[in-house]
């Protein structure tokens, strides 16, 4: 489908992220983010916590990857907002735990498709009021 095929309900293709602690020791790095909770089961239990969290940088920006694959080019998105709702425990082990991603069209206008998006960790939205605007010319 070409992007100047769009209309609204167009469905994007599907995307499963898993998360590891390794995921979380990289993106750490990489942001500058060393909050214990994201690395400590210790700390994470002193504040009441089930197991350390994926940075809300990480799966934010992990989940807009459903759209520029999408698009095509990560230049064409224009727009991205969220709402952190819920963390993204994830367990010290090789597994580590699997987000789903799904996103529609949901307006079309002047050019520009916004999309909604959602990420859900089993049946609990880990991202809320997800939107991408995306330029289709």
């Amino acid at each position: 489908m070409s992007l100047h095929d769009v209309e609204v309900g167009t469905e994007l293709p599907a995307l499963t992220l898993r998360y590891t602690r390794e995921d979380l020791i990289r993106y750490a790095g990489a942001s500058g983010d060393f909050n214990p909770i994201h690395w400590s089961d210790r700390a994470a239990a002193a504040l009441g916590l089930p197991s350390v969290l994926a940075h809300g940088m990480l799966t934010m920006g992990r989940a807009l990857r459903i759209v520029t694959d999408w698009a095509g080019d990560p230049g064409r998105v224009v727009g991205y907002f969220v709402r952190f709702t819920k963390p993204v425990p994830v367990p010290d082990d090789d597994a580590g735990v699997e987000v789903q991603v799904s996103a529609r069209v949901t307006a079309v206008e002047d050019g520009v498709a916004t999309i909604g998006v959602e990420a859900l960790l089993g049946e609990v939205r880990v991202l809320g009021s997800a939107q991408a605007q995306v330029r289709l010319d």
